[in-house]
């Protein structure tokens, strides 16, 4: 066992290692906030793919320690080298099997693409192998490309606008100062690449491969994650190269749910979720300035949330056993309808105006932002004594 004391490398604003004991620390707080009697726990069998980060490991974290389901998830991480450390959703997997097995739930996990057929073909196996069919199915995939299982072709994501360039005001991740950002407007090229990778194709895939193999449960509940947001974020993201894709997962879904409720009497439905601090979502130009002021407006309010918390009211509220969820009239279920109040949304934009370098701090909440982003890679976390010396080879079981 070779140890030895991390401390952050970055890339720009991204960091290249993740600290495993910040990482196990960040995960056993949302299985805490998930965890209830044994006696509340109904049970049950679920299916995560995208299950190592964000709302992904929140809702394998909920349905297992908050209502005792049995799971597999599937993921696409990166494990430790002599050279650096694994990615921080491998050591997130890695605390999560670990804490499974302590309070004996059933967890077995698989490190893959997902996009493939390979790694479809070996998860229907072991779900049919350990857990036989699914009362429910979390697709929550988010990647910048994806190579067709059937062509071989490689797509790649794009974050532009359609039609017209847009300018627009953010806060740059490395100054942490305000600055003006134009994003161009996208060819038909990149809109198509951008939907193949991000649209509606591989949660299609999934679901036929589970309708096909007979692994979905009367009754099975399947969701996949989207994100409308704010009107000043809406040129970049709803009415973008983002926002068609997310379009067309809605479509997709609404088709599956018609074969879904004749097959197996069963749903599948797009949750729109609140904003939360990912990857992903950092690289997008308006939101971490409108995220900052979101966050201190929510929290100032007492309404605000994270992954955990938003999972947790899917379960209880609108998928669990039991449960029958609440849909808009587009027949999605929002999650984001606190960070949607009116009031919340008027305050947001009431400092969105006035915000400027001079009173950021004052106005929104940038520093946990920021804070939020370094703890993705189990930095920044408090009780963690980061002078410690640790194991970074860490086994991923199950």
């Amino acid at each position: 066992m070779a140890l030895e004391v991390v401390l952050p490398r970055c890339r720009g604003f991204m960091c290249t290692n993740a600290h495993p004991v910040g990482c196990e620390t960040m995960v056993r707080r949302q299985i805490a906030a998930a965890s209830r009697d044994e006696t509340a726990r109904a049970g049950g069998t679920l299916l995560v793919v995208g299950a190592s980060t964000g709302y992904g490991l929140a809702s394998r974290i909920a349905g297992a320690f908050g209502h005792g389901m049995d799971s597999v998830g599937v993921f696409y991480e990166r494990p430790a080298s002599e050279r650096r450390s694994a990615s921080a959703g491998w050591y997130n997997a890695a605390a999560f099997q670990r804490a499974a097995r302590e309070q004996a739930v059933g967890a077995w996990s698989l490190n893959g693409d997902a996009f493939s057929r390979e790694v479809l073909g070996e998860t229907l196996a072991l779900v049919g192998d350990r857990l036989g069919p699914l009362d429910v199915f979390i697709y929550s995939v988010a990647a910048p490309a994806r190579t067709d299982p059937e062509t071989g072709e490689v797509h790649r994501s794009a974050l532009k606008t359609i039609g017209q360039p847009f300018t627009t005001r953010t806060i740059d991740l490395m100054s942490g100062r305000i600055e003006t950002v134009t994003l161009e407007a996208a060819g038909e090229a990149e809109i198509a690449s951008t939907v193949a990778v991000m649209g509606g194709a591989d949660l299609r895939r999934w679901c036929e491969g589970l309708l096909a193999a007979d692994l979905l449960a009367p009754g099975a509940r399947i969701v996949a994650y989207s994100y409308i947001g704010p009107r000043v974020t809406w040129p970049v993201y709803r009415r973008g190269t983002i926002g068609r894709a997310k379009e067309h997962l809605e479509a997709t879904a609404a088709a599956l749910h018609e074969r879904v409720a004749r097959s197996a009497g069963g749903s599948c439905r797009v949750a729109i979720c609140k904003s939360i601090v990912s990857q992903a979502a950092v690289v997008i130009p308006a939101v971490p300035l409108y995220m900052s002021l979101l966050f201190r407006v929510m929290k100032e309010a007492g309404t605000h949330e994270g992954p955990i918390e938003q999972m947790l009211r899917l379960f209880d509220d609108h998928i669990g056993p039991g449960r029958t969820a609440r849909l808009d009239a587009e027949g999605r279920i929002r999650l984001d309808d606190l960070e949607m109040q009116p009031e919340i949304q008027a305050e947001v934009m009431r400092r969105w105006q006035r915000v400027t370098d001079a009173n950021l701090n004052d106005l929104s909440d940038w520093a946990g932002f920021a804070r939020y982003l370094r703890q993705l890679f189990g930095f920044d976390v408090p009780g963690v004594d980061y002078d410690r010396p640790v194991e970074t080879d860490v086994a991923l079981e199950g």
